[in-house]
């Protein structure tokens, strides 16, 4: 495989090193809000093993701390519960031991166990979503988003199981969750009655629109789009992610400085049709220009339309260019901070139009790199800390391998 940052791909493997054992990777202790859940895609074993399957599978490392991690990961009672999802519980080791499965052909009696069982999950939650339209209700984020609901779920089975009836199902309640509802008025069927956060606020008493990927309507709109791009046909699928564009093209903000998105629309704002500039979110995966460009990307290959990707790569190229915007990142991981970003523009990059984004990267590495030699607090897991950071230095040094993507956690891949 060959090597395109040097640099970064030593420093990934830096980084792995003091985490090979997981006795030590926490020094004994996790630190204040930390997450240490061995099931915990997000914070705990679960994610750190991604990282050491992703090295072994591209012939960077051996797999004995890839072993030995998801035999962390798997100790304990394994939660099948309401709360499971990609992120935490069966869904999240499925994820995990289905990448090691497929590299070197052991784990099949544990992963068809834990295949079961999210397949049951996932059943489960389908039934639940279809009732809920049924009733005409408007859902809750944790019903749909990546994090904790169906696209969640849905990035796993197109993943894992491309051609499974649970595959197109999941799809098929995506889809419907795109389809408006009984006296949705001028509002989309995914606007929920919570805040962000996922509960109800008096802070927003008439809910939100959100368009973040971690949360938002962007995560359907990347899962159906790659669904199609890999050839899963269902019917209505180019209608709802064409639904979604028109709703989130609704939104695009035109700043001086290339196109961007909102994290999220209040009432208010649907309302009065109008976001203050001085809203735009920080250039993240999980609500800035490194998720939402590349759903819109994604959605206008799928879709077949050059003029949404070129807005897609430029929103991108224009932050890349941009010290002010990229200043805004003071966190190296993969949910809010620098790592995110180079890991969708390094995905954005490999189906640019252009070269220009990919020829920025070496000096996004090296943006990173530095912010790294400043941690005073690393944490190791996979979401904010060095697990992910290193994840993203890695994939962007040995470019993009075969088979399943450990970044499909993330829909960007």
């Amino acid at each position: 495989m060959s090597t395109h940052f040097p640099a970064a791909l030593s420093t990934a493997q830096t980084l792995a090193a003091p985490l090979r054992d997981p006795r030590t990777a926490w020094h004994g202790t996790v630190r204040p809000g930390g997450r240490a859940w061995p099931q915990s895609l997000a914070g705990g074993a679960a994610g750190i093993a991604l990282l050491h399957i992703e090295l072994a599978r591209s012939g960077h490392a051996d797999w004995v701390p890839a072993h030995t991690w998801i035999a962390a990961a798997v100790q304990g009672e394994i939660t099948a519960a309401a709360n499971a999802s990609l992120f935490f519980g069966t869904p999240a080791l499925a994820f995990v031991v289905h990448l090691a499965a497929e590299a070197t052909n052991q784990y099949r009696r544990a992963l068809a166990r834990l295949d079961e069982a999210t397949l049951t999950i996932t059943r489960t939650r389908i039934a639940h979503a279809r009732a809920r339209i049924a009733k005409g209700e408007r859902p809750g984020l944790r019903e749909f988003d990546l994090i904790r609901g169906l696209a969640g779920l849905g990035a796993y089975h197109v993943s894992a199981h491309p051609s499974a009836p649970i595959t197109r199902d999941i799809l098929a309640c995506l889809i419907s969750l795109t389809r408006p509802i009984p006296d949705g008025g001028e509002l989309p069927p995914w606007w929920t009655p919570v805040a962000p956060s996922g509960e109800p606020s008096p802070d927003f008493p008439q809910g939100h629109g959100n368009l973040g990927v971690s949360h938002g309507i962007s995560s359907v709109l990347a899962v159906l789009s790659l669904a199609h791009l890999r050839g899963i046909t269902i019917h209505g699928m180019p209608d709802a992610i064409t639904r979604i564009c028109a709703w989130t093209d609704q939104w695009r903000q035109d700043g001086c400085n290339g196109p961007w998105w909102p994290g999220f629309i209040t009432a208010d704002q649907a309302r009065e049709h109008h976001v203050d500039p001085m809203l735009r979110p920080r250039p993240s995966w999980c609500y800035g220009i490194a998720g939402t460009a590349r759903a819109q990307q994604l959605a206008g290959i799928a879709l077949r339309e050059p003029a949404r990707q070129e807005a897609a790569e430029a929103a991108m190229l224009a932050v890349l260019r941009d010290p002010t915007e990229l200043d805004r990142l003071q966190d190296p991981g993969l949910c809010h901070g620098t790592a995110g970003l180079l890991n969708a523009a390094s995905r954005i990059a490999g189906d640019a139009r252009t070269t220009d984004i990919r020829e920025e990267l070496p000096g996004l590495c090296s943006r990173l790199m530095t912010q790294l030699a400043l941690r005073t607090d690393p944490s190791p897991e996979l979401l904010d800390g060095t697990a992910g950071i290193a994840l993203a230095l890695h994939a962007v040094s040995a470019g993009g391998g075969t088979g399943p993507s450990w970044d499909a956690v993330f829909a960007v891949a």
